[in-house]
């Protein structure tokens, strides 16, 4: 329904829902780390921006509709492109080609833990050198997005200017004063 619904705002409703449906197949294999994952970020920021921006945007559907004939040829392409890339790599997983690799053991779940105490014990044990490293990584991309967007001070022009405005005095202040009727303006 998320792809065949005419309405866009009806179409991220739709997969608001698919999301929810995921986070309830991930509760019922006993992941519920990741199905609290999946709603917090899937449907608490991604779809809710979706949905925001369908709403607030005065997009011309059928304009857009139009443009999809003209890029149909590009999306055959990719798309037997995508499919001649899973018949490949099905056929050399059954021809034996693809060795996956097997569990070596130490990453076996602690006894008498929850999934998400494992998890972080994982990740702020092992993996903890890689956590940080990403979470610096990330900091720098924010910085950087920050930075490439930020528009400096180019003219005065449009801008106020606080300080003037909190220095003036009464002289200088516009006088609105009630016209006669029919007097218009004296120069």
């Amino acid at each position: 329904m998320t792809i065949l619904a005419r309405n866009p705002v009806h179409s991220v409703l739709w997969l608001i829902l698919a999301f929810f449906n995921a986070a309830g197949l991930m509760v019922i294999i006993g992941a519920e780390f990741l199905a609290m994952l999946l709603v917090v970020v899937y449907v608490g920021a991604v779809a809710v921006l979706f949905l925001f921006v369908v709403m607030m945007l005065n997009i011309d559907f059928a304009e857009m509709r139009a443009g999809f004939m003209k890029n149909a040829p590009l999306g055959v392409v990719v798309a037997i492109i995508l499919l001649a890339e899973l018949v490949l790599g099905i056929g050399a997983y059954r021809a034996g080609k693809l060795d996956l690799g097997t569990p070596l053991g130490d990453a076996a779940p602690m006894a008498g833990a929850s999934n998400t105490e494992a998890l972080g014990v994982l990740m702020y044990g092992k993996y903890l050198f890689l956590f940080e490293v990403a979470g610096i990584i990330l900091l720098v991309a924010m910085i950087g997005a920050i930075v490439l967007t930020h528009r400096g001070q180019r003219s005065t022009r449009g801008h106020q200017n606080i300080a003037k405005q909190n220095a003036r005095r009464p002289e200088d202040a516009t006088i609105n004063v009630k016209p006669e009727i029919g007097k218009g303006v004296e120069l």
